[in-house]
């Protein structure tokens, strides 16, 4: 079909789905995730097919993890969905009210955003996840995945669409584009007349790349050069368990560490432990020369290691001279999305909220949390790194607008 059809198709549902209540969309929402547990079995060939392709072509394992579905990842993709339709609906709601000296009322409240493009890769649970979320908060959605996970993406979108016009709404609500093509990607980047903002989600080249092209308005997500900071007041039975479950836990994800930052002040005592715990789960280190002097086997790091998102068991380890170098060092290479610091030093972890320039700044934790599910969003849409309008994940107030309502009683301005 040609894009511009199913932008014209998407316009026209969601004029539609404005004038839906809250329990259509919820019934919708419930409805979706049942056909996709129904579906399960369609799903999971036409994964098959997607994995058997990727082997072929040799696609790097953790990308590999990323495309894979089975019958635990689809339940949960349904259970997500499900979470989202329990979720509080953010259309109408009132964000503030003013009545003016002349007896304006002025009201300002959350509206959809619209018509929203979403170009992805590799992960089909994507095409669950925001199709129900974009649907909640009141906006029709246009998904371009790609080439890689196309059979899977089908059933599951084939799916969303039986579920949700089944409860009386426009399928065409969730639509995918199936032509993988460069040109059906470009198309969906020009397409002012009826798309409303355009959302990639992928690789570095991927978001650059859209970014560069798209004259539809773009929120960026961005790639994950994640830090944690072993300060010199880290207890040290706590950095050992996060920092490996920051790496190893999934290494194909934005939010998983990629780079260590230790304290020169404590390197003699914590490094030698880390060396055991990063063999053990055959992580590799790309370090400095301060921290190869305690530790040669590891392989000397190059600047663009510091700046680097592997996606793999890599990661780089930079030793300071204190809070001051560390801050400085991680704003100078971070990408903005998720930093930690371990840290017993209120005042150092004070510090680090403050200072740290990034979307998502803990003490004491994994960088893994920065997840739409784990704060309580049910799903995400993407991690924005920009700070215009969504920072962090994206769920339903973050997918959506404001309008201001003026009702007036015969006013005139003079």
């Amino acid at each position: 079909m040609d894009i511009n059809e199913i932008g014209k198709n998407a316009r026209n549902a969601l004029a539609e789905l404005i004038r839906s209540d809250t329990e259509t969309k919820n019934r919708a929402l419930l409805k979706a995730a049942d056909e996709i547990l129904s579906a399960a079995p369609e799903i999971i060939r036409a994964n098959r097919k997607d994995m058997e392709a990727a082997v072929k072509s040799d696609m790097p394992l953790p990308m590999q993890d990323r495309l894979m579905l089975n019958e635990k990842r689809i339940e949960a993709m349904a259970d997500g969905m499900r979470k989202i339709a329990l979720l509080p609906d953010p259309m109408n709601e009132l964000i503030s009210e003013d009545r003016r000296p002349n007896g304006l009322l002025i009201r300002k409240v959350r509206v959809p955003i619209g018509v929203i493009g979403i170009i992805y890769e590799s992960r089909p649970n994507v095409t669950s996840d925001v199709s129900a979320l974009c649907l909640k908060a009141g906006n029709a959605v246009i998904l371009r995945g790609g080439s890689d996970a196309i059979r899977s993406n089908t059933e599951i979108a084939e799916a969303i669409r039986r579920g949700i016009s089944s409860q009386g709404l426009p399928k065409d609500l969730v639509q995918l584009i199936t032509d993988t093509s460069r040109e059906s990607a470009e198309a969906l980047m020009h397409l002012n007349q009826y798309a409303d903002c355009l959302i990639p989600r992928g690789s570095a080249s991927l978001i650059q790349s859209v970014i560069k092209n798209s004259t539809v308005p773009v929120i960026e997500t961005g790639a994950g050069n994640c830090h944690i900071f072993v300060d010199e007041a880290a207890d040290p039975d706590k950095a050992i368990p996060i920092i490996i479950n920051a790496k190893t836990q999934r290494t194909g994800v934005c939010n998983a560490c990629e780079s260590l930052v230790v304290d020169r002040k404590i390197e003699r005592e914590f490094l030698p432990r880390l060396k055991e715990a990063f063999a053990e789960h055959h992580v590799e280190v790309r370090a400095d020369s301060a921290a190869r002097s305690i530790v040669p086997e590891w392989k000397e790091a190059t600047e663009e290691d510091w700046g680097k998102e592997y996606l793999d068991l890599i990661i780089s380890l930079k030793t300071v001279d204190g809070i001051d170098e560390a801050i400085r060092h991680i704003n100078r290479y971070n990408t903005g999305h998720s930093e930690s610091i371990i840290t017993e030093d209120r005042n150092h972890a004070a510090r680090f909220l403050n200072e740290i320039d990034a979307a998502c700044v803990y003490v004491n934790a994994s960088t893994r949390f920065t997840d739409g599910g784990e704060f309580g969003f049910g799903g995400e849409i993407g991690i924005s790194t920009q700070k215009l309008h969504a920072r962090g994940p994206m769920g339903l107030r973050e997918l959506t607008s404001y309008k201001y309502e003026i009702t007036g009683n015969g006013q005139v301005r003079s």
